[in-house]
């Protein structure tokens, strides 16, 4: 089974559905205690990332997703989800992310483009992943941000991106992959990604 950590942020009614047509048999764990029921878990999050800090903090999984984690347990963060693995972020100075990658969450700057990004981009691939089989390099996935990661440490960039600038858009670290796009929004791309994980975990 696929636990969505539901601590009350995130697309939860569409991850959860997106699991359901890939055959992910999900089901949203509120409390670390529900982690035992689960294969793999997924970290959703949208909007503000204090908010989901605090939000995740709330609801007593702060510690149980850090211990998941360390475990190697497998778990994919995704969109703000994917920042909270990270130190810190610009957006919300106040608090700290679950520190599990070294790096902080910026805000895009410099570019002539409209922030936040909103909709479709271009994503390549910078090795090979579990993720990524059976997709093609250069795919189309759904964006909405205005913050992207800065790794301390290169060799856990997984996917890129072209936005004004070249951004990491996800990682893969062990078991411990993030997304900074919805594969739940991207349509069959994003589908395929989930069913990626799905079957290496399941």
């Amino acid at each position: 089974m696929i636990g969505i950590v539901d601590y009350g942020i995130g697309n939860l009614r569409s991850v959860e559905k997106a699991f359901q047509k890939v055959g992910g048999n999900p089901f949203f764990a509120k409390s670390s205690r529900e982690f035992s029921r689960a294969k793999a878990l997924v970290l959703p999050g949208v909007g503000n990332f204090g908010d989901c800090v605090r939000a995740l903090h709330a609801s007593g999984m702060w510690e149980g997703v850090i211990e998941w984690i360390q475990s190697g347990r497998p778990l994919l963060g995704i969109c703000v989800g994917y920042q909270m693995l990270f130190e810190s972020s610009e957006e919300d100075r106040s608090v700290q992310g679950l520190g599990i990658l070294k790096g902080k969450v910026i805000k895009f700057q410099g570019t002539a483009l409209k922030i936040p990004q909103i909709g479709w981009n271009q994503v390549q691939f910078l090795k090979d992943s579990p993720l990524n089989k059976e997709l093609h390099r250069g795919e189309y996935f759904y964006f909405v941000h205005s913050y992207y990661p800065v790794l301390e440490d290169p060799s856990s960039a997984l996917f890129s991106t072209e936005y004004g600038i070249s951004f990491i858009s996800g990682i893969a670290q062990s078991n411990l992959f993030g997304v900074q796009f919805h594969p739940e929004k991207s349509q069959k791309a994003g589908l395929t990604l989930l069913k990626n994980y799905v079957e290496k975990y399941l």
